[in-house]
């Protein structure tokens, strides 16, 4: 079908009765028939398919141009609509449907390529929605997430992707548009770094509980924007996933190193440097802007935080960590900064622990839930994976400090009176509330820095109780087992730095299987090594094995190995 239209040209003038004259309005043309350059606009008016229902369609008006060529070109881009559905009639009213109300809304005709696509993929053309919108349904339908995986996809639509990507056609998402959310990132991770290094308690205030988004965080939240993105390729909104084809920097974490007597010196003169330089700045900025009250002297503890480091995940040694528990020692908190060393219980998880999952007569904790922190909210759920709900062992040690933690717990009961809140916390504030995993994290780097230590992050420790485990002679399973890792090949991407003295045994095993090639293996070792058919160890490894089976029937049956081990390290240092 070809559409009917014309051009012409019109005004507002009224006659004598004050009806509008339109197109006939005498000054509309010269005297020589020809239109006048100075008086009128053009206008175009098209016939429309029928509605729906099967009655005629007002013809499509529009008006206001200043050429005819100008009224000419968007009435043959209507044509050029209306001649897409050939000669299907349903496809006729729909894209006649369309074309009125996108008028309505927007003044500008639909875009033909767009129409065309819509049709080709089987879509419905009335339909229009933003990626703000479309992120919202699409959360909404995702019904089997685990609660934290669920607010975490929460967390990214509404602090990164809404606020940038919001009111754009999801069918005219770009690329650029998504490297916009990412530079919007930077430019936030700027304002957090320089609020902390300001010193002006407002803009400390407004950026407290958010931390600087790093590599891994922005490729999750992409992650996030792609599987919204794949689910409406499925749904044939859109053809290509534009968040696949955004270049971020690699998410993957560093490797662990551990604070060697050579670290620690290099670092504490990054330290002292870091102060001197922040003090400068600092002394700069409050000469240039007095009326903000900038103090000349950066915060002692924000400078032990922000001064560099060889490398983000950084883990003590046996010595350092006996060092910080023995300051933490007395700390209303000790018991769970003792908990997180010994067992690597991740910080939310800690903060989640209820006296009901404690079994402290059979030395056991059911890890079933946590308490995760988004910006300045906190949130209880499941842990953050399957493999992360699960029973646990208590070594001795941890259960002696959790009934001395449950004693100053019922004080702190009958001190607060009326004022106690029965939470079920095995860890809580003075009145029984739950504890926010934030101040653990602020205790635990005050603490850690008035123990004249290296600074770690809290996670760290997690990794530290890794570390001593493989320390002790176990392998990568353990380790996956007793941080409830969801594969081992987690725990080899994160575990693979030992500490200096596992890498120097090593080394000596290694070079005695040569030297000793000749002498009969002793009995202990052959033992160990029948009971592991097919696993390679070492002599020293066999028979530090073959020793703890030896002596086993010696200690407590509900004591775990590898808890004795570990424990064993840490005293030992």
């Amino acid at each position: 079908m070809t559409a009917k239209g014309s051009t012409f040209k019109t005004c507002g003038c009224r006659d004598e009765h004050g009806n509008k004259y339109g197109k006939n309005c005498p000054k509309l043309r010269r005297s020589d028939g020809r239109w006048s350059k100075t008086h009128g606009s053009w206008k175009y008016q098209l016939e429309l398919p029928p509605t729906a229902a099967g009655t005629r369609r007002a013809p499509l008006r529009r008006a206001g141009f200043a050429t005819q060529d100008a009224a000419q070109e968007q009435m043959d881009r209507a044509k050029e609509l209306l001649a897409i559905a050939g000669d299907d009639l349903l496809v006729q009213i729909q894209i006649a449907d369309l074309i009125v109300a996108t008028l309505q809304k927007t003044r500008v005709l639909p875009e033909p390529e767009q129409v065309r696509k819509k049709i080709r993929t089987g879509q419905d053309l009335g339909r229009s929605i933003t990626v703000g919108e479309y992120l919202e349904e699409w959360l909404a339908g995702r019904k089997n997430l685990r609660e934290g995986t669920l607010r975490s996809y929460a967390s990214h639509i509404r602090l990164y992707l809404k606020p940038i990507l919001g009111p754009i056609m999801l069918d005219r998402l770009r690329v650029g548009h998504v490297d916009s959310v990412f530079e919007a990132i930077d430019e936030l991770n700027e304002r957090i770094v320089q609020a902390r290094e300001s010193g002006d308690l407002k803009l400390r205030a407004m950026v407290k509980g958010r931390r600087v988004v790093g590599p891994a965080t922005k490729q999750r939240i992409r992650a996030t924007l792609r599987s919204a993105l794949n689910k409406a390729i499925q749904q044939r909104l859109i053809e290509v996933n534009v968040a696949a084809l955004v270049e971020l920097p690699s998410g993957k974490p560093p490797k662990a190193l551990v604070w060697t007597d050579e670290r620690i010196t290099a670092w504490e003169d990054d330290f002292a440097a870091h102060i001197e330089k922040m003090n400068a700045r600092r002394k700069h900025m409050s000469k240039l802007e007095p009326h903000k009250r900038i103090g000349e002297r950066i915060n002692r503890l924000d400078a032990y935080i922000g001064a560099p480091r060889p490398s983000r995940v950084m883990v003590w040694t046996p010595a350092l960590t006996k060092k910080f528990l023995a300051r933490a020692r007395g700390h209303r908190l000790y018991a769970q900064y003792h908990l997180i060393a010994f067992r690597g219980l991740r910080r939310g998880e800690s903060c989640g622990l209820r006296w009901v999952d404690l079994d402290l007569n059979n030395g056991t904790a059911a890890i079933r839930w946590q308490i995760t922190q988004i910006g300045p909210e906190t949130f209880q759920g499941k842990p953050k994976t399957d493999a992360g709900e699960a029973t646990i062992s208590l070594d001795t040690a941890t259960i002696k400090e959790l009934r001395a933690h449950r004693a100053r717990q019922n004080a702190e009961r009958l001190a607060a009176g009326d004022a106690w809140t029965e939470s079920g916390f095995v860890f809580t504030t003075p009145t029984g509330e739950p504890i926010n995993p934030a101040d653990v994290t602020e205790q635990f780097e005050q603490l850690s820095m008035e123990a004249g230590l290296p600074p770690i992050r809290l996670h760290d420790l997690r990794h530290g109780a890794a570390t001593f485990l493989l320390a002790a002679g176990y392998d990568m399973k353990v380790v996956q087992e007793t941080l409830r890792l969801s594969s081992i090949t987690i725990a080899a991407d994160t575990y693979t730095s030992l500490l200096p003295q596992l890498a120097k045994q090593s080394a000596e095993d290694a070079a005695a299987i040569i030297l000793n090639a000749d002498q009969p293996t002793p009995k202990r070792h052959r033992t160990t090594l029948a009971a592991l058919p097919g696993q390679a160890q070492t002599g020293a490894e066999a028979g530090r094995k073959g020793s703890r089976q030896t002596g086993a029937r010696d200690r407590k049956a509900s004591l775990p190995v590898e808890t004795r081990a570990r424990d064993q390290a840490i005293s030992r240092a």
